[in-house]
Formats: C-alpha cells, structure tokens, sequence
C-alpha cells in the first residue's frame, strides 16, 4: 500500500501553524538548548491551553517552543 501524503495545521484562537513550523522550530530550538546536532527521533506535543509544544528528542532530551 502507497503511503499518502498529509499536511497537519493546528487552529486555535486567531492563530495558525503548521507541523512543518512546529518541527523546524523545535528542532531548531533542541540544537540551541543542547548544543547537538542529529535527531534520531522526536514527539511533539501541542498544549494549546498554555500556548506551548513540548518536545523530547531520542527519547531523553525534552524542552518547548511557544507556539
């Protein structure tokens, strides 16, 4: 079976963001915070209610982005 291509955009309030956004900016966020380069993996988890995803990178390293 084909896998099928998706596109996520959370909408709340006013706002609008991508899950392109959100994994760009996290990562880009883990790479300052920690100072490494290279994810092995990464969850995400979008809280609008405090206006933040969180993320954890290989399964350790954890930190948040405003969204």
């Amino acid at each position: 079976m084909a896998a099928i291509k998706t596109k996520i955009e959370l909408q709340y309030g006013d706002k609008s963001v991508s899950q392109e956004d959100l994994v760009s900016r996290a990562k880009k966020a883990f790479e300052e915070k920690y100072n490494v380069k290279g994810l092995k993996s990464m969850e995400l988890y979008v809280k609008p209610e405090d206006g933040k995803a969180y993320y954890v990178v290989n399964h350790e390293m954890t930190g948040d982005i405003e969204l």
